[in-house]
C-alpha cells in the first residue's frame, strides 16, 4: 500500500510505501541535497513535523527528538513509515532543501501515473 506524502515547504507530494520510511522515499524524489545521515535515527538531520496523518516511528536518538516533541508530532524521516496520507514541514538540515530560496528553482515532481505516461 502507498501513500500520498505531501511537503509543506514546497508543495511536492511523493509516493511512500507503508514499508518504507519518509526519508526513503523523499530520496526517490532526485532533489540534490536531500540530507540522508546515517538513516538509523542517530544524526538527526532528516527532522520533520507531522501536519498531519499518521506514521509508525523506530528508535530515534532522544538527543534529537525528546518525547515531548515527538509527542507534538515531530519524528525523524528516517525513522517514520507511513500509515496513512502525511502532510508534513521540514526543519533543521533539509530547510535549506525544501525551504523558501529552494522553492525558487524547484522542479515539478510527477505522481506515479503521470511518471509512468512520461515513461512510456
Amino acid at each position: 500500500m502507498s501513500f500520498e506524502i505531501e511537503i509543506l515547504d514546497s508543495g511536492e507530494r511523493y509516493a511512500c510505501s507503508a514499508a518504507q520510511t519518509l526519508l526513503g522515499a523523499m530520496h526517490q524524489l532526485g532533489r540534490r541535497g536531500i540530507p540522508l545521515g546515517c538513516r538509523s535515527g542517530g544524526c538527526g538531520v532528516c527532522k520533520v513535523e507531522l501536519l498531519s496523518g499518521e506514521v509508525e516511528t523506530g528508535r530515534m536518538s532522544r538527543a534529537h527528538i525528546t518525547h515531548e516533541e515527538q509527542a507534538k508530532g515531530i519524528v525523524l524521516a528516517c525513522r517514520a513509515c507511513p500509515r496513512s496520507a502525511v502532510q508534513l514541514r521540514v526543519l533543521g538540515h533539509m530547510q535549506r532543501v525544501f525551504g523558501s530560496s529552494a522553492m525558487q528553482s524547484n522542479v515539478p515532481t510527477l505522481r506515479p501515473a503521470e511518471a509512468a505516461t512520461h515513461q512510456r
